[in-house]
């Protein structure tokens, strides 16, 4: 079982977003299965960024990078379900020296044992009831903001929340506006272009990158609804996003398909009668040992009124 609670999340800042369809289609996948394929890796890492520099311009503490909180996310996933906190604890402290230096090695220890914790307290939070509710979400955000500041410095908030929050803040925002009964059409469009401005360069791609992601999972989805061939889909994306990236969507489709199904045959195996022994040797024959760290998730995620295929949490 996982210890994990999906929770709830505004922004989507557990992984970078690319910019361009075609990007963001080879880097994390689109579609049902999402992240869940062979092909994917854990959250993939945006090149390392410049050294972050502090007001008086003197280079800031190099632990505290804007990839930080991507590199715990890479860990809970690698790590997979674990039936207790100090089990998952264990297992990400074992992978630690994949992702930071010998020299940061206690720190990041020691900010990993309050991360877990902090994602157990955040699966616990209950989401509001109607998330386009401006006011609603604002009191849900934060309550997510305090429990961010018991548990993390306001150096590690920075590193770790400081541009998912810009994002809240514009969606909050645009919500606000939206819901405004008094704006004309016109002005509520000119109003979130105003908001939009607001936001840094990092975030307007990532914003970029997110709606043309969500808008290419829908359109994959629609596929998948309505059976459409491999032709239909490559005719279509090709359309819209062009040779290179309707080649790489057609690929990411087979992989997908090929994920599922031996998924269903580990699961099939799982219910039946096979031996923990057995169900090993059959996870070595069907996955990489990359997609072994992501059966349980994935099952377990199936079984998520929301998750529908074996696709990664």
């Amino acid at each position: 079982m996982s210890v994990l609670a999906a929770g709830w999340w505004l922004a989507s800042g557990d992984a970078p977003a690319s910019a361009t369809p075609s990007a963001q289609a080879a880097s994390n996948g689109t579609g049902t299965g999402g992240a869940g394929r062979s092909s994917a890796a854990p959250p993939v890492m945006s090149p390392a960024p410049a050294p972050r520099q502090d007001a008086a311009g003197a280079q800031a503490d190099a632990f505290l990078s804007d990839d930080l909180r991507f590199k715990f996310e890479a860990l809970l996933l690698e790590a997979g379900d674990a039936a207790s906190p100090s089990v998952l604890k264990q297992r990400m402290a074992a992978r630690l020296a994949q992702h930071f230096s010998a020299a940061n090695h206690a720190r990041a220890l020691a900010l990993l044992e309050r991360y877990v914790d902090y994602r157990v307290a955040l699966g616990e939070l209950k989401a509001p009831a109607d998330t386009g509710d401006p006011r609603a979400l604002r009191i849900a955000l934060e309550a997510r903001q305090r429990l961010r500041e018991k548990h993390f410095d306001s150096g590690e908030l920075g590193a770790l929340f400081a541009a998912e929050e810009e994002l809240d803040r514009f969606t909050l925002a645009r919500l606000e506006i939206e819901r405004n009964a008094t704006l004309a059409p016109a002005q509520k469009q000119e109003a979130v272009r105003q908001a939009e401005a607001e936001l840094g360069d990092a975030q307007r791609t990532a914003r970029a990158g997110l709606l043309a992601h969500e808008a290419l999972a829908l359109q994959t989805a629609a596929f998948e609804a309505r059976g459409a061939s491999p032709q239909e889909r490559y005719a279509q994306r090709r359309a819209q996003y062009g040779d290179a990236a309707a080649g790489q969507l057609a690929l990411l489709d087979s992989e997908e398909k090929s994920w599922q199904a031996r998924l269903d045959e580990y699961a099939m195996a799982k219910k039946s009668s096979a031996s923990p022994a057995q169900l090993e040797q059959l996870g070595q024959q069907l996955f990489s040992a990359e997609e072994q760290l992501r059966i349980e998730a994935a099952l377990a995620f199936r079984q998520q009124p929301q998750g529908g295929g074996g696709q990664r949490p």
